[in-house]
């Protein structure tokens, strides 16, 4: 067929689930012996290979250009090129070597998260079995075209999006694209033009596990053109949203961008309306530009992020984004998926009842549990394998289930079934609903049978104790064990006469004695009820997002504390029907959602961003991608969640571990709280310098400061320390604060009083040693030496107020932050240096000083201390 008739076979095919399979291979142009090699070529050529286009990491480039986006960089910039301008080379000089430095530990930290990601991507090639010019062969998957025939069997990937023609008790796990925990039965009947995803068994869908049966499928679509390609594609076109600490960044450089504009042109005024000449007041205004930028702010902020992004890797939380570690810690909810993420991902069976008995794994095993129990193992086609951790397993998850709960109760399936060989048997099919084997047991036949409680009941005469069966009670029991959320199979035995080929007409016969209802479900992580608690704790609200069943939701809902018994469960369906205020309505107090599809999950965060809220999203499936990506961070596992969903997310959990997420919240706290501290103690230091050089201006007095020194303090001095903060340590209650709202910035308004009153301090205590020197007679130099270095010694005790926004300085040990003591002696050491080393003391206009003057010096300094105390006890946040 030519590639134009090609295509419009497949507009032809638009719902092919609705059409009759054979129509729909007619459409595609093929039939039973599939398509030729040649057609097949000329397809390749015309549509490309069955490949989602991956997303590209950020480039080396990319990622170094990322490292001077930030508005504070492009600050510092503009001073850089100030300061050159000027002539002022050395100033230019340091500030360009700040930069350097904060772009090389950015660029660092995100190349080391590419490639852990790069690391993680698991490209599962396999083979597909494709029928062309009439023979079955192996082919790789990405050579299928639409109009391929292919062979599906249990074990197998789906290779492409395809029609259903021809299946035999097929069964697919589509978890990853719907979050229906069980797999879904298949078969060639059309469903409804309208039918959801979720709701079309004749469509078997790329990336989905053939659990069980066989089949053969036409192929209807490939690559991009696929359920899970359309999935990525929409994914891709959302734009990720700034997060939280970029916001707050952005506001806070705006800030500082306009108070440096304000504080030189007032300097500027001031001093041409005085008559000051040019020269001067020009280096007045550069040292009041360099004292109003917080140089080593960007750095700091680099760090501290990276160092919790270092923890969280120990932790095997894969960070993408520096950004991204705060804003966990600024989270106000958490809309998580449930199968995979807050489940295990595998069924297991939480109860057996039979004949009055109820059995829980680990209970002692019954006459009447063991009968069910041994019916579940014989009439099974899965296998598992005891390991380490529990079981391996193979096969449908709903029989792997049923034999991992017969070897927690002592039974040995390789000896049962020496002790029963299978005679016979009847594959479970869908219509059907149930399974039937035909065993041997010594000297008697005896017919096995399993399968949906209402198809199984339908069929037995006699109740598990060989009475007449109470029909009625045992529905009752089934739906009060579904109403838990639970999967319910049910298994029989019928003791049959006669030679054993004619049993396969038992089924039909009826005459079986129901033995068990067996209640199985997708069960909760360890530690994933903990994790939500932790949460809650941190004040960071939980909702589930999932496309399974309501009743199934609300139950995992309830065992996790996510939601109460009588919680309100919102679907898809609903979703449908509301208009833009019911869903945020919705979003805002239901902790439910099921039978949601992608783009239900996606509406929900955007209605949750609308209100305010930041909305981190965790999911392991495509189904969860776009959601993933339009939330302020996405959250993705990474050994059981897929390629695309990984390629969305901001954090990537390599343990699959949901406790990770509470972990990850405190070290995001954590970093915030430290770029704040330092944040605070760069503003208050750089306050304190802009009132020295506008008091000096006021007064009519020589420069206090100059550019160079001004630099000297914010860089080289304070610099050793402001990047020691960013090492501090938990202060041990971040998960018992409330997280903190969008709108508020990186310095907050009681934080923004407090650096001034302590600025005003240091700057009365810096002036007034400057004019003592002076009036005693001392020369420029050694005033401004004196200034300078008591400066430096107000910030080195000006570190204690900033450790603890609300603690007393003598309440932190200081060597609970080892770096920073040794970074405070180290400072002063340097400073002490620069005052005696020749060139130093050329290029910053230094002199030594005696005792006496430090321990003055010393004094005035530590009054910062006292006036921080007193603020932290009068005006308590």
């Amino acid at each position: 067929m030519a590639a134009d008739a090609q295509r419009a076979g497949l507009e032809a095919t638009a719902a092919p689930w609705a059409q009759p399979g054979r129509d729909v291979a007619s459409a595609l142009g093929t039939g039973p012996d599939g398509l030729s090699e040649a057609e097949a070529q000329a397809r390749l050529d015309a549509f490309g290979p069955n490949e989602l286009p991956e997303e590209r990491g950020a480039g080396l480039l990319r990622l170094a250009g990322r490292q001077f986006a930030s508005p504070l960089i492009a600050i510092l910039l503009v001073a850089a090129a100030v300061a050159a301008a000027l002539g002022q080379l050395v100033d230019a000089v340091v500030i360009a070597l700040a930069l350097l430095i904060n772009a090389v530990i950015g660029f660092v930290e995100e190349t080391r998260a590419e490639r852990s990601m790069a690391a993680i991507r698991r490209i599962v090639p396999g083979l597909a079995l494709v029928v062309r010019d009439g023979r079955e062969r192996s082919c790789a998957p990405r050579l299928l075209v639409p109009g391929d025939v292919v062979v599906v069997r249990e074990g197998m990937r789906v290779p492409a999006d395809c029609r259903v023609l021809r299946a035999a008790a097929l069964a697919v796990d589509e978890s990853a694209l719907t979050g229906e925990s069980e797999p879904v039965g298949k078969d060639a009947a059309p469903a409804t033009a309208d039918a959801p995803i979720a709701d079309r068994p004749s469509m078997l869908l790329l990336g989905s596990l053939v659990t069980r049966g066989h089949g053969r499928a036409v192929v209807t679509a490939t690559g991009s053109d696929t359920e899970i390609g359309r999935l990525a594609g929409r994914m891709r076109g959302i734009a990720r949203v700034p997060t939280p600490l970029e916001e707050r960044m952005a506001r806070f450089a705006r800030l500082i961008a306009g108070a440096v504009l304000a504080v030189c042109a007032a300097g500027l005024a001031v001093g041409l309306v005085r008559g000051e000449p040019f020269a001067d007041v020009g280096i007045a205004v550069v040292a009041l530009a360099v004292a109003a930028i917080p140089e080593g702010l960007p750095i700091v902020l680099t760090v501290a992020l990276a160092i919790s992004m270092q923890r969280m890797a120990r932790r095997r939380v894969v960070v993408r984004r520096l950004a991204a570690v705060e804003t966990l810690g600024s989270c106000t909810a958490i809309g998580s998926d449930k199968t995979g993420t807050l489940t295990m991902n595998r069924m297991e069976v939480r109860v057996v009842e039979a004949d009055g008995a109820s059995w829980e794994p680990g209970d002692e095993v019954s006459a009447a549990v063991r009968r069910a129990l041994v019916a579940a193992a014989l009439c099974n086609d899965a296998s598992a394998v005891a390991a380490d951790d529990g079981y391996e397993t193979t096969g449908d998850p709903t029989e792997a289930a049923l034999l991992v709960a017969a070897a927690r109760a002592g039974l040995d399936r390789d000896a049962l079934d020496e002790e029963r060989p299978r005679l016979a048997e009847v594959p479970f099919e869908a219509e059907r609903r149930t399974m039937l084997t035909i065993n041997r047991v010594g000297d008697r036949v005896v017919a096995y049978l399993k399968g949906a409680p209402e198809a199984v009941l339908e069929r037995c005469a006699e109740g598990p104790d060989g009475g007449p069966l109470d029909r009625a009670a045992a529905h009752d029991h089934a739906e009060a064990l579904a109403a838990q959320g639970m999967r319910v199979i049910a298994t029989a035995e019928r003791h049959l006469d006669g030679a054993p080929e004619r049993a396969a007409t038992a089924e039909r016969a009826g005459g079986f004695r129901l033995l068990g209802l067996h209640g199985m479900i997708d069960p909760p992580r360890p530690g994933a009820r903990a994790a939500v608690a932790g949460c809650r704790e941190a004040g960071i609200r939980v909702a589930m997002l999932t496309g399974d069943h309501a009743a199934t939701a609300r139950a995992i809902a309830e065992q996790l504390a996510i939601a109460g018994p009588d919680a309100r469960v919102v679907t898809g369906a609903e979703i449908d029907r509301m208009d833009a205020d019911g869903l945020r309505l919705a979003a805002a107090e239901a902790a439910v959602f099921a039978r949601v599809s992608p783009q239900h999950k996606l509406a929900i965060v955007e209605a949750l961003r609308d209100q305010g809220q930041v909305v981190a999203v965790t999911g392991d499936g495509v189904n969860d991608a776009a959601a993933l990506r339009a939330a302020d961070i996405g959250v993705a596992m990474g050994r059981g969640g897929t390629d695309v969903a990984r390629e969305a997310a901001d954090i990537v959990l390599l343990d699959d571990d949901f406790e990770s997420i509470v972990a990850a919240v405190e070290e995001g706290r954590v970093a915030f709280a430290n770029v704040r501290k330092t944040a605070f103690y760069l503003v208050t230091t750089g306050i304190a310098a802009i009132l020295v050089v506008l008091g000096a201006v006021a007064g009519r007095l020589d420069a206090p400061l100059l550019p160079a020194q001004l630099i000297w303090m914010n860089v080289v001095t304070n610099g050793i320390q402001d990047v020691a903060l960013a090492f501090e340590p938990a202060e041990g209650d971040e998960l018992h604060e409330r997280p903190r709202p969008r709108g508020e910035g990186i310095v907050s308004r009681l934080l923004w009083e407090r650096a001034v009153v302590l600025g005003a301090v240091m700057a009365v205590g810096t002036l007034g040693l400057f004019l003592w020197e002076l009036h005693a007679g001392s020369g420029l130099e050694r005033a401004r030496t004196v200034a300078l270095t008591t400066m430096v010694l107000f910030s080195a005790f000006h570190l204690g107020n900033a450790r603890s926004e609300r603690r007393s300085a003598f309440a932190t040990s200081p060597l609970a932050n080892r770096l920073l003591l040794v970074g405070t002696v180290g400072a002063l050491g340097v400073h002490v240096a620069a005052m005696h080393l020749g060139p130093t003391r050329r290029v910053l206009g230094l002199e030594p000083l005696d005792p006496p003057t430090w321990l003055a010096m010393a004094l005035v300094a530590s009054t910062v201390v006292v006036a921080g105390e007193l603020h932290k006890r009068l005006r308590r946040p």
